[in-house]
């Protein structure tokens, strides 16, 4: 089965392709993995004052799922990284906002920040975004672009000593 363009009743039916269309934010037609990033917010306000330990968790175990998610939406979909395909951003914001600083300030310099590199796609990122196939590949880019982000997440808060 190959779906092109899948319609919100279809991910209602599929819960593999509602996670990893976001819930359905990766519907959006322009920018989709901007529309899921912004849709982790919500998810990252519920999670943001969990013990490191838990918030870690949470974000292996959905990385993991992501894995399995996106290589099989992908697959349904006929197309390796279908930008409609968001898990990967959410999970990816998430791992930017570990440890960071609570507000709405630091959520948007997180989004910001993780956008910047998931776009950019600097070394490595450009190169396993290339490189790596299936629901590994479609994660690990976004998994990479969260490093880079939380680290001058992190650098900033240090130095506003936030």
């Amino acid at each position: 089965m190959s779906i092109n363009n899948p319609t919100f009743p279809q991910l209602l039916r599929d819960p593999t392709l509602l996670l990893a269309f976001g819930f359905g934010s990766g519907l959006v037609p322009k920018a989709p993995g901007t529309f899921g990033t912004l849709a982790a917010i919500p998810f990252w306000w519920l999670m943001k004052d969990l013990p490191p330990f838990w918030y870690l968790a949470i974000v292996f175990v959905t990385g993991v799922a992501g894995c399995y998610l996106c290589g099989a939406a992908a697959k349904k979909m006929g197309v390796h990284d279908h930008g409609g395909i968001v898990w990967d951003e959410m999970v990816g914001y998430w791992l930017t906002m570990f440890m960071a600083p609570t507000g709405w300030a630091w959520a948007l310099y997180g989004f910001v920040l993780f956008r910047t590199f998931d776009i950019a796609k600097p070394p490595p990122i450009g190169w396993a975004d290339r490189k790596v196939q299936g629901g590994v590949g479609i994660m690990l880019d976004d998994i990479l672009a969260a490093v880079y982000a939380s680290l001058v997440l992190q650098l900033t808060a240090w130095v506003l000593g936030a």
